[in-house]
């Protein structure tokens, strides 16, 4: 299917890895240029070049910057003034007793999940209502609407995305621009990863089970039993920034395998 993307320019924040690079991936596939951001420059690098080798047609570009950072967050806005797309990707997430969560723990929290998109969608905005076409994605969780208790600080602000992202869209009434909220639930990511390698550094468990047990124990009301894949991720975040999107708006979509257990 021709999703209506090709020359749409899309600014993926947190796009040299994890879901940002999976989101990445698959709007170059639908023809968009995508700018992709992190904070490593081979890193970016490396997923530009990929994205203009296995999509020749598109015109992807680098971003590095630290957009929790206001000054490079500013160069940034400077170097890409317009974009037809903004996915508010970035985040960061911790697991952590709560009471080893310190005030500077919360306002890192704060400043890398919520304010760094709002200071983009403030930057952003404008210029797709002026033009009359554009999509935010702001990248939630499932945690906004069932935290787990493994990290406050990580559900607060995706709870946060929720509201932010709701608050926007009552701007864009009666426009071709849209604001959503993108709720996956636990993702095969390199952090994911990485936490259960932590997880399970003493278990006798062999690796190939620690993604079985993982959900078994600690995501037991998952309908699918398993992570979910972030290209899996990317494909529904690619039919949410295009066009035929155009009826959800203001929208908090679920991505969770069935693991909030509410109709609604």
């Amino acid at each position: 299917m021709d999703m209506g993307l090709t020359g749409k320019t899309a600014l993926v924040t947190g796009s040299s890895k994890g879901i940002g690079k999976a989101i990445a991936i698959e709007l170059a596939r639908e023809g968009a240029d995508v700018i992709v951001n992190g904070r490593g420059v081979d890193e970016v690098a490396q997923v530009v070049d990929q994205l203009r080798h296995d999509f020749p047609s598109t015109h992807p570009q680098s971003a590095v910057a630290d957009l929790s950072n206001d000054a490079q967050r500013a160069v940034l806005i400077d170097q890409h003034p317009q974009v037809d797309i903004l996915v508010n990707n970035m985040g960061i997430f911790e697991p952590m007793d709560y009471w080893d969560i310190t005030p500077e723990v919360w306002q890192r929290f704060f400043s890398v999940n919520v304010l760094a998109g709002d200071a983009l969608a403030r930057a952003y905005l404008p210029g797709m209502l002026s033009r009359d076409f554009g999509r935010v994605v702001f990248i939630s969780s499932e945690e906004a609407l069932m935290p787990s208790g493994e990290m406050a600080q990580y559900s607060m602000t995706k709870t946060m995305n929720l509201s932010l992202a709701k608050s926007l869209s009552k701007l864009t009434v009666a426009t071709h621009v849209t604001v959503n909220t993108v709720m996956p639930g636990s993702t095969l990511t390199e952090g994911v990863s990485a936490m259960l390698a932590t997880m399970y550094a003493d278990s006798p468990l062999p690796c190939d089970q620690w993604e079985q047990d993982f959900m078994r124990h600690h995501r037991p009301l998952s309908q699918i039993q398993r992570l979910i894949r972030p290209e899996e991720i990317g494909r529904f975040v690619t039919f949410v920034a295009s066009p035929y999107s155009s009826a959800f708006s203001g929208e908090a979509l679920r991505m969770d395998g069935g693991l909030v257990p509410t109709i609604f």
